[in-house]
């Protein structure tokens, strides 16, 4: 069976990786790329760098990578699936909910495969995250926490911390516990002098009662990614920096000093930091990718997934204009 081919379009910080990766992995030739802004980083390595989307329709692709801005996204996802293409999209899927919709529907009509680059879902901490949730090692789920905070980064000018980064920790969020989003309260700061917000603190419900919290923000010297999950046995936390996951369980040693044990509650356990694999996430992303395509097992962030993460984000920014829950039911 010969390799499919693939294309790139959006050549930048996040296109360079993607570049990579489809020439690294099995199967799959990167044959086109494309950049109205040109090649900055070299990602080209020989071959002509188109134009357009429509200059890159032309290479007889099986499928396209699309890496350009966000405002850019509906109108080139449009196109290829006009092609009869399929197509990895970055997140967000869409600057707005309505755009993402759009290409859910535009997708499906044609059979197609899309799937959105919600790279942390491929975190080895989270992918094994997910596992023992679903093996039950955790019992009860109660709360679940996420803390992504950094410097800002310049590269990003269309869409505010929101739809950039809190994205993440939606998608990953829905996908470790398997619930959906129902309520959503935010809070928003504007510090940085841009039109977007550049922190958020929110407080979520998602189905079967649990409990979310998410402060994300580009106002933090140092870099922090954790999600932390607490639960009727003990808490998990993994560090997608990382790629670092660690349980604390409660303890099952009755304290018998009663005044300790009124002030301490649950009391602390074993604590295990679980020696796992770590491949690359964005590998492991394009592996997945390419086995939807070939009709193998996968897991890939649907159209349908990315669009009610971009539906959660506006949420998020409503709650934070109107000081009311939004309902995403």
């Amino acid at each position: 069976m010969s390799n499919l081919r693939a294309g790139l379009i959006g050549l930048g910080m996040m296109g360079r990786h993607h570049a990579r990766n489809l020439r690294a992995i099995d199967g799959v030739d990167l044959v086109a790329v494309a950049d109205a802004q040109g090649d900055p980083h070299g990602v080209a390595e020989g071959l002509p760098v188109l134009p357009d989307v429509d200059a890159l329709l032309e290479q007889n692709l099986d499928y396209v990578v699309i890496a350009a801005p966000t405002m850019y996204h509906e109108e080139i996802g449009l196109k290829v699936a006009e092609a009869g293409v399929h197509a990895l999209i970055e997140k967000p899927l869409a600057k707005t909910f309505e755009d993402a919709q759009r290409l859910v529907r535009a997708f499906a009509s044609k059979g197609l495969v899309g799937a959105v680059g919600h790279i942390e879902r491929y975190n080895p901490a989270l992918q094994e995250l997910r596992k023992r949730l679903e093996a039950g090692e955790l019992g009860d789920l109660y709360q679940i926490c996420t803390r992504r905070q950094g410097p800002f980064p310049a590269r990003i000018a269309d869409v505010g911390v929101i739809k950039d980064l809190a994205s993440h920790d939606i998608d990953l969020t829905a996908w470790v516990t398997q619930r959906d989003y129902e309520l959503v309260a935010a809070r928003t700061m504007f510090k940085a002098g841009r039109e977007y917000e550049d922190m958020v603190s929110a407080t979520c419900q998602l189905s079967g009662g649990l409990m979310s919290n998410h402060l994300v923000n580009w106002l933090t010297p140092t870099k922090e990614r954790l999600t932390i999950v607490t639960g009727e046995k003990g808490m998990f936390i993994a560090d997608t920096l990382t790629a670092d996951l660690t349980f604390y369980a409660n303890g099952r040693i009755a304290t018998t000093w009663d005044d300790i044990a009124q002030f301490r509650g649950v009391s602390e356990g074993d604590v295990t930091r679980f020696a796992i694999a770590k491949p690359e996430p964005l590998r492991t992303e394009h592996e997945n990718f390419r086995d939807a395509i070939l009709g193998r097992d996968s897991d890939v962030v649907t159209l349908e997934q990315g669009a009610q993460v971009v539906r959660v984000c506006e949420a998020m920014i409503e709650s934070a204009a109107t000081n009311q829950f939004v309902d995403v039911r």
